[in-house]
C-alpha cells in the first residue's frame, strides 16, 4: 500500500508531513507543486490512492519523502512498479534531483542498470556481506569476487577453464573476461566451441558460444562485423589484459 493514507488525496499525503512539521500553507503548497511536476503526478493531486496504478502510488510515496527536503534520502527499490519507459526517465530525474539539492542517498536495488548508472559509488553485497565498494565502472573493471563478476555486467562475465589461459598464478581456478573482450579469431584463438545462437541487438551483436569443455561463453561484438552462422565452429581469442582469475573460492588471485 505504500504506506499512503488511502482516505487523502494526492495532494494531502505528500503534504500531511510538512502540515504536521507546521510549515507554512504556502511554502507546503510550492514544495508539493514542484515535487509533482517532476513525477508526473500534476493531474492525480486531487485523486485518492485507490483511483491510481501502483506505480502512480509509488510515485506518490517518493513525493512524500521529496517534498520534506531530508538530510538523508533511503530509497528502497522506488522504481520496481514502473514501467520500463518511466523508470528510464525517473533514473534521470532522480540522480538530478539528488545532484541538485546535494542530498546523500541510499538507493538499495536489485537492477544492475540502475546501480550503474545512478551511482556515484556502489556496494554489491553477497549474503550479507559486502563483497565490494567502488565506483561503478571500477566495480566492472576490475571485480574482486567472482559473485561481483557475474552479477554487475549484462551479459555477464564469462568464466571459463583456467587451463586455458598460460602463466598463471598458482591458486587461480577459474579466469574472467567480459564479453565485450572477447573476439571471434580464426587464428590464435584460447577456445574453441561451437555457434548455438546470435542476438542481433542493433548497434551490437550477442553471440552465443558451446566451448568443447560444455561451458558456455558470450561475445559481445559491433553489429558491424560478420555475425556467424548457428553450428558453426569458431575460435575465441582475448587478450591476458582482460582476464580476471579467481581461487577456489571465488577471490580474485
Amino acid at each position: 500500500n505504500y504506506a499512503l493514507y488511502p482516505h487523502m488525496s494526492v495532494f494531502e499525503n505528500m503534504a500531511y508531513g510538512l502540515k504536521i512539521a507546521g510549515t507554512p500553507k504556502g511554502e507546503i503548497t510550492a514544495r508539493v507543486e514542484e515535487a509533482a511536476k517532476l513525477l508526473q503526478l500534476e493531474p492525480y493531486l486531487k485523486r485518492r490512492p485507490r483511483e491510481l496504478s501502483g506505480g502512480q502510488r509509488q510515485r506518490v510515496a517518493m513525493g512524500r519523502a521529496i517534498v520534506r527536503k531530508p538530510s538523508v534520502f533511503l530509497f528502497d527499490e522506488p522504481l520496481s512498479n514502473l514501467d520500463a519507459k518511466l523508470r528510464v526517465q525517473m533514473r534521470l530525474e532522480i540522480k538530478q534531483l539528488q545532484r541538485r539539492l546535494g542530498v546523500t542517498s541510499l538507493y538499495v536495488t536489485h537492477d544492475q542498470v540502475e546501480a550503474m548508472t545512478m551511482a556515484d559509488r556502489m556496494i554489491v553485497m553477497n549474503g550479507g556481506v559486502a563483497d565490494q565498494i567502488g565506483k561503478p565502472l571500477e566495480v566492472y573493471g576490475n571485480p574482486q569476487t567472482e559473485f561481483v563478476g557475474g552479477f554487475i555486467g549484462s551479459p555477464p562475465m564469462n568464466f571459463l577453464d583456467v587451463k586455458l589461459a598460460r602463466d598463471m598464478p598458482t591458486q587461480a581456478a577459474r579466469l574472467g573476461v567480459r564479453p565485450e573482450h572477447i573476439q571471434i579469431a580464426q587464428t590464435g584463438a584460447q577456445a574453441h566451441g561451437e555457434v548455438l545462437y546470435s542476438e542481433a541487438l542493433g548497434a551490437e551483436t550477442l553471440v552465443h558460444v558451446k566451448l568443447a569443455d560444455g561451458s558456455f561463453a558470450t561475445v559481445r561484438q559491433d553489429a558491424s562485423l560478420a555475425q556467424p552462422e548457428e553450428g558453426a565452429q569458431v575460435g575465441l581469442a582475448w587478450s591476458k589484459a582482460d582476464q580476471i582469475t579467481f581461487d577456489a573460492h571465488g577471490q580474485r588471485c
